[in-house]
């Protein structure tokens, strides 16, 4: 296995708990209880666990976001990013320095309806990373990434002066793989990117997820709720359940031979609705 180029360690995420009558913050809620894990150079590791598990509170703790939108969220533990031979702590950089590190790790969002500007174009939205990271480059060369990244998630450059109300959702979300692929970013999150899909365009999104990490060599954190799109997928496969990893091993020891109890429960209860992949 290659050496990890992502460490997650110890990591806390709590959210104030309001009094309904004074408003005063009485308690906390623990979204995230002191995950820990390693994410590996070129593979793809799988989060899986049931809604309002903490996947997506995770996914935006290790994307540094939580904080900066609101400062009454505690995230405790360490979040480190292999830059050249040493680690970066990303939960020690202020807003500002934060932002030179964005462009290596993007994220696909869950929803394609409301991650996307409806005022701007398609070209404007996959464009928009590169004006702000990629400042040199000139216009031509940016218009040929964009036309190239187009094409490779299966849409054309004549659709790049279309707005997004003018796409269906599967589009959409191409749409979105291609911002998130701009900046050629070393990790790649994806929060749920089918869930908002029919079946049949999610096997088609999956499967184009797939082509593309291989071809852009990327390490991916893919988090479903659909144990079957996660085996499909990832190499590895990390269960949560209540703010914790309950399990993580190879995906086929996970689905073949799992350990936990919740693991195995999930196993038995989750509907396998993607047999077509």
């Amino acid at each position: 296995m290659n050496s990890p180029i992502l460490k997650i360690e110890k990591l806390k995420v709590s959210f104030p708990v309001e009094r309904s009558l004074w408003k005063r913050n009485s308690n906390s809620f623990i979204a995230v209880d002191s995950v820990s894990f390693d994410l590996y150079s070129g593979e793809i590791l799988g989060l899986v666990g049931a809604s309002g598990c903490g996947k997506s509170t995770l996914a935006k703790a290790i994307l540094n976001l939580l904080s900066f939108q609101n400062p009454n969220i505690s995230v405790e533990g360490k979040i480190l990013l292999k830059q050249n031979q040493s680690w970066i702590s990303l939960l020690d950089l202020s807003k500002s320095e934060m932002r030179s590190y964005r462009s290596q790790i993007q994220v696909v969002f869950q929803d394609p309806f409301s991650s996307l500007n409806p005022c701007m174009t398609i070209f404007n939205l996959v464009c928009e990373s590169l004006d702000i990271h990629e400042k040199k480059m000139h216009f031509h060369e940016k218009q040929e990434r964009v036309f190239s990244l187009l094409e490779k998630v299966g849409l054309s450059p004549k659709q790049a002066s279309r707005y997004p109300h003018e796409f269906s959702g599967g589009q959409r979300q191409r749409v979105g793989i291609a911002r998130a692929l701009a900046c050629s970013p070393k990790i790649l999150i994806a929060d749920e990117p089918l869930s908002s899909l029919d079946v049949s365009i999610q096997a088609q999104i999956l499967n184009l997820l797939k082509d593309l990490q291989k071809e852009f060599q990327l390490t991916c954190l893919f988090i479903s709720h659909d144990l079957s799109v996660i085996h499909h997928i990832s190499d590895r496969i990390a269960v949560m359940a209540l703010g914790k990893i309950v399990e993580l091993n190879t995906a086929n020891n996970i689905c073949n031979h799992p350990q936990h109890p919740y693991t195995q429960s999930l196993m038995t209860s989750m509907p396998r609705l993607n047999t077509a992949l």
